[in-house]
């Protein structure tokens, strides 16, 4: 069984940062296609980014790509997404998923290819 747990959500102002935290805990498997979603309340269920749990390429929603960067360092457990500049319509609630295999350029955006994910850590950015 694969757990994801997010934590580093909270309430920041306008052009403030963040740091997310996904770990994963249970069956470690050797690869994943990590990804982090956001939903804001009446809204569908978005992608912001993608990794490959050894590295490598990452993916980003285009009106993400310049203020938040995902990144797994040292090899640990943990994937991390750093947002900066943040903005009023950045406030969501955020979530870690996970896949086993690489990322697809293709689907690394589809919520549904991703068989585990987690509970959910909320962001509010006030103006």
């Amino acid at each position: 069984q694969v757990r994801l747990a997010e934590s580093g959500g909270g309430s920041v102002e306008t052009g403030g940062s963040l740091r997310l935290s996904c770990k994963i805990t249970g069956q470690i498997y050797a690869r994943y296609c990590m990804g982090w979603f956001r939903q804001a309340p009446g809204s569908e269920r978005e992608a912001v980014a993608a990794m490959n749990w050894l590295g490598g390429t990452t993916y980003y929603a285009d009106s993400m790509k310049d203020r938040f960067a995902i990144s797994r360092p040292n090899a640990r457990n943990t994937v991390y997404l750093q947002m900066n500049s943040l903005k009023p319509e950045d406030t969501a609630m955020y979530y870690c998923a996970a896949e086993r295999g690489d990322c697809a350029s293709r689907s690394w955006s589809r919520i549904w290819v991703y068989p585990y994910q987690g509970q959910g850590t909320q962001v509010t950015v006030s103006s």
